[in-house]
């Protein structure tokens, strides 16, 4: 660590002061495979303009009302950004890194102005710079349902403000993709946008009524195919467990058939978590909804991958994947990875993982109750 009274840090000049001022927005959620610390998370819109799925409720944004942030405020956040960025890009040049963001950088700006180490948006803007400053995430649950001429006017000014970036990507709803045209979805991804992450959680129409997901199999469907023609890398996610014992063998019969008809870039797997601030809990009090044990599980997975013929990877980047090799649960059955698996070319390695880990001891793998510390589901 640097020394703040060495002759080298006495040599390097900044504004602490106009850094603590100048402050952004970040909502309360991203994927993981869009956060940590290599993306820039920009607000764009606020909260979800749904809140109605069982399985979510909105809980995450306190179920308050959605909004679309103005333009203006969110050029005057890349604003901000860009002024912090330029304040540490101009420490690493005095420090002889030629505007190379590294630690050292870090350490000497912190030492010199302990208050930046209490600033989530310096240390934001820091380590998206130390891993390249390449991708952006715009949040929070549905950004593309903002008008598409706003869209593009963000998109073109993070693009001019940050120029490092190569990658920026979004939440979307299926139905929101559907109501855009396809010329708009051109123009959006033109504009900059490159991924989009769709919760698809299932493909079966049943399960969707039941869990108010507010969209059909055949909008998922043609909300994606759109998505993709249009040229956006396509990211969907998968509920495993989401219809419980009771829907299961549907569950993943029409959630491959839907995959399949999408042949998304990646699917990402969510395996379900109950809690007790959603509408599905009190089905499950009611004994309606029963949830699968580890095993019955990675059958659902296992009848899913069986049936897939995409051509994208299958990820398992989430805690929630918790199946395991050993007792001492240490190494987890799958990588989780942000990039997965390549189908079809390890799509029978997916499935002999599966089988391993159906031989093991169910104990290996850790059940839902122990992942929510709730007793006796």
């Amino acid at each position: 660590m640097l020394d703040a009274t060495s002759d080298h840090h006495r040599q390097v000049e900044f504004n602490s002061e106009k850094i603590l001022a100048s402050t952004f927005e970040s909502g309360p959620i991203r994927p993981p495979s869009e956060g940590g610390s290599h993306s820039l998370l920009l607000r764009t819109t606020r909260n979800c303009p749904w809140n109605r799925c069982k399985f979510c409720y909105g809980i995450i944004y306190n179920r308050a009302i959605f909004e679309r942030r103005s333009v203006d405020d969110i050029k005057k956040d890349i604003d901000s950004i860009k002024t912090i960025s330029d304040e540490i890009t101009s420490v690493s040049t005095q420090l002889g890194y030629k505007g190379k963001v590294t630690r050292d950088v870090g350490i000497t700006m912190v030492n010199l102005a302990p208050r930046l180490n209490t600033s989530q948006n310096f240390l934001m803007v820091l380590n998206w710079l130390m891993f390249g400053g390449k991708t952006a995430f715009l949040q929070d649950a549905n950004s593309l349902n903002m008008k598409t001429n706003s869209i593009v006017a963000v998109l073109n000014y993070l693009k001019k403000n940050c120029p490092t970036l190569d990658r920026i990507t979004s939440y979307a709803r299926s139905r929101t993709l559907d109501r855009k045209t396809f010329e708009e979805l051109s123009e959006i991804r033109k504009a900059g946008l490159t991924r989009l992450h769709v919760g698809l959680e299932t493909g079966d129409d049943e399960l969707l009524k039941y869990m108010d997901k507010g969209v059909t199999s055949d909008q998922h469907v043609d909300a994606c195919r759109k998505a993709k023609q249009a040229g956006f890398e396509l990211s969907v996610y998968v509920m495993i467990d989401l219809g419980g014992r009771g829907m299961s063998d549907q569950h993943a019969a029409n959630t491959a058939r839907v995959l399949n008809k999408i042949d998304p870039d990646f699917i990402r797997l969510r395996p379900f978590a109950l809690g007790p601030d959603l509408p599905v809990f009190e089905d499950y009090e009611k004994g309606v909804f029963r949830l699968s044990s580890p095993h019955q599980r990675l059958e659902e997975l296992k009848n899913i991958v069986s049936s897939l013929t995409i051509t994208g990877r299958m990820c398992f980047d989430h805690f929630l994947n918790c199946w395991y090799t050993d007792s001492s649960r240490r190494t987890t059955l799958f990588k989780q990875d942000y990039e997965g698996y390549k189908f079809p070319e390890q799509k029978n390695l997916v499935l002999e993982l599966i089988e391993k880990g159906l031989q093991s001891d169910e104990s290996v793998h850790m059940h839902v109750q122990e992942i929510i510390g709730m007793k006796n589901l």
